[in-house]
């Protein structure tokens, strides 16, 4: 499948039909239970091929009957000069013996007549019968096609969200979000339809073709080589037209993946729409994509509205074969009504089993182009992942050091961090301060192995990270992030996001520490209060302290936080340092801060400049050795009573939010 460059997003490729074999392959997992409907299957398509056997006896016995008859009456018409002339003729027609006694003619014809209402019925019954069983195995392999295609797509639905969850931050950073949920349910789906139906209807088509071939030339060779030339004229174009119409089903999934990642991106972001006025735009852009779709869409309607008719053509023309030489062969006396009949019935199941494959190419180029994309993503390579004999981390001290590391995102473009080296002792906090785009984020984002450094190499308690399980790290790290993110569920839910064992009472421990307590037991519902999608019943702050409560329980040796007082007033801020400088006591810390009164009191301070250190140490060091920090604090602090002003309570070893 395609590689990933620095765990971007693949170049488009062609549609890969081993992809639809794959996920039929899926089934195997099933056994026994896979192979019941094509059991079934078998059992109704020959229930099927019965029937016009059974129809053609039902005419030949009223089509003699009525004819023996008809004799009887004209016999004693017939002079008996011409009878011996007369006798073998008719004879022929019926298929009886032409040396036959004018009273042995007779007595056969008239046990022909009294026999053909026995033979009708018991080939009517016998067709109500063989229609019977088909109508219960037919249900019978439909229910278990659906059954087993509906775990196919639950299994592949399963292992997509699994593959997504565990994904390199680099591949989500380039995929849109649209084009992964249309893959876990529009590709799922149309490939589910493949395995239930189209998969099915091809087995039952092939079984259907060579079945009534089989009998046609049982029945009447020469009949049955009328008939054959048109088959592989409508396979051939079949072929051509899947060829065809494959990529152009590819193109359809892209639209739609386009259409859907707009769709999503506006319901996410709708406030900033409207607050900026943009709706026309927007609905502008989402016309547009829906354009696109709509065109391509037509386009396979095009090819199918032109084939569907070709194929009833030749149809048409194997239908006028059967009927003309049918017609001569009667004329001759070589064949019967009834035969005849069950020609015409047996190419009806040549031909409808051809047409049933025009449906199933749909089927199998919209599943053909979905798979593809499925494994895409299955098969997609992560930039961060466990190495083969990665250790647990033991318990940390949380002694974090950096050693010239170097950092680039994709493997392209200049590095945004540069031979970036600093130590961090157990218990200390260590605050970056810096411009946008100055690398601070980067650090935060290697510490927990979001990504992992181009050159150099990141240790705690000695251990090179990338030599260490990524669960094992992570959950000795706690993370509060600049942008909050809740889930849908209760306040106590989204706090024990971490811990789901976690009491109550820790909860609540949590929620006072980082003093979101007051406001949750405000609402009616207290804990249980439901948040809303992405905590929409929040305001800023309550998510924010919320979001710092959940790392809290988590009880972390390494603390990362964000700027996470950005979101709160200078009165909450206050309460949360406070409860930070107990709390964080031991615990190293890396802050990002874009106030510098909340890092004054760090134990080391390093100050970022496109990807370097420019200035480290303490605040008392930084503000006499360098003036790139003194600048900033002026800048930030102006005035004497600024100056003179004490800085929060935030002690060595607790971190500034």
């Amino acid at each position: 499948m395609m590689q990933r460059s620095g765990g971007g997003r693949p170049p488009r490729e062609p549609i890969n039909r081993a992809a639809i074999g794959r996920a039929v392959r899926y089934l195997t997992r099933y056994k026994r239970q896979a192979t019941l409907p094509y059991v079934f299957l078998i059992i109704a398509t020959l229930s099927m091929l019965a029937v016009p056997k059974l129809i053609s006896r039902i005419i030949d016995a009223v089509s003699t009957g009525a004819i023996s008859q008809a004799m009887l009456d004209q016999l004693p018409k017939i002079p008996q000069a011409i009878l011996p002339q007369v006798l073998p003729r008719i004879a022929a027609m019926l298929n009886l013996p032409t040396d036959l006694t004018a009273a042995q003619f007779t007595e056969r014809l008239t046990a022909i007549v009294n026999d053909a209402p026995g033979a009708l019925l018991t080939a009517g019954i016998a067709v109500v019968i063989f229609a019977a069983f088909r109508g219960i195995f037919s249900f019978l392999q439909a229910y278990w096609a659906e059954k087993n295609s509906q775990q196919v797509a639950f299994d592949l639905r399963n292992e997509l969200y699994e593959k997504v969850q565990r994904l390199s931050f680099s591949y989500h950073e380039q995929t849109q979000t649209g084009q992964l949920m249309i893959r876990a349910t529009d590709d799922v789906e149309k490939v589910r339809l493949f395995i239930g139906q189209g998969l099915l209807q091809i087995v039952g088509a092939l079984a259907l073709i060579v079945g009534t071939l089989a009998i046609l030339f049982a029945t009447n060779p020469f009949m049955a080589l009328v008939t054959l030339p048109v088959l592989p004229v409508a396979l051939i174009m079949f072929m051509v037209f899947g060829a065809v119409s494959g990529p152009l089903f590819g193109k359809v999934q892209r639209r739609l993946s386009e259409l859907n990642a707009i769709l999503q991106e506006n319901l996410a972001g709708i406030k900033v729409v409207q607050a900026f006025t943009r709706e026309a735009a927007e609905e502008k852009r989402f016309n547009a994509a829906a354009n696109n779709l709509l065109n391509q869409q037509l386009t396979i309607s095009r090819l199918f509205t032109f084939l569907f008719p070709v194929i009833f053509l030749i149809a048409n023309l194997g239908q006028a074969a059967v009927l003309y030489f049918g017609g001569r062969e009667i004329i001759f006396g070589n064949l019967t009504i009834g035969v005849w009949q069950e020609f015409s019935l047996y190419l009806v199941y040549l031909f409808l089993p051809i047409a049933q494959l025009g449906i199933v190419i749909t089927q199998f180029g919209q599943a053909a182009a979905s798979a593809t994309r499925i494994f895409d993503l299955l098969d997609a390579k992560s930039d961060v992942a466990d190495k083969p004999g990665a250790i647990a981390l033991p318990p940390m001290t949380g002694k974090i050091a950096f050693e010239n590391v170097t950092f680039k995102y994709f493997d392209s473009g200049q590095p945004v961090l540069r031979e970036v080296s600093f130590v961090a002792e157990p218990g200390q906090t260590v605050a970056l301060l810096g411009a946008t785009g100055s690398g601070k984020t980067s650090i935060i984002n290697l510490l927990p192995r979001f990504y992992d450094p181009t050159g150099g190499r990141i240790t705690i308690d000695g251990h090179d990270l990338r030599d260490v399980t990524l669960e094992s790290l992570r959950s000795q790290i706690g993370i509060v992030l600049q942008e909050t993110t809740l889930f849908s569920g209760t306040i106590r839910e989204n706090i024990a996001y971490g811990r789901s064992e976690a009491t109550l009472d820790e909860v609540i421990a949590a929620a006072k520490a980082a003093s979101a307590h007051d406001f949750i037991m405000s609402f009616p519902e207290g804990y249980e209060t439901a948040v809303g999608e992405r905590g929409a019943t929040l305001s800023g702050g309550q998510k924010q302290r919320v979001a710092i409560a959940r790392a809290l329980l988590l009880n972390p040796r390494i603390l990362i936080l964000d700027d996470s007082t950005s979101s709160v007033d200078l009165a909450t801020e206050a309460r949360i340092q406070r409860a930070l400088d107990t709390l964080m006591k031991d615990r190293t810390s890396v802050v990002i801060a874009q106030r510098i009164s909340t890092v004054v009191n760090a134990d080391q301070i390093l100050v970022l400049d496109k990807g370097q250190i420019v200035a480290r140490g303490t605040h008392r060091e930084l503000i006499e050795d360098s003036p790139v920090y003194a600048e900033i604090y002026n800048s930030q602090l102006v005035g004497p009573s600024a100056q003179t002003q004490p800085a929060p309570a935030l002690t060595a070893g607790a971190p500034a939010a």
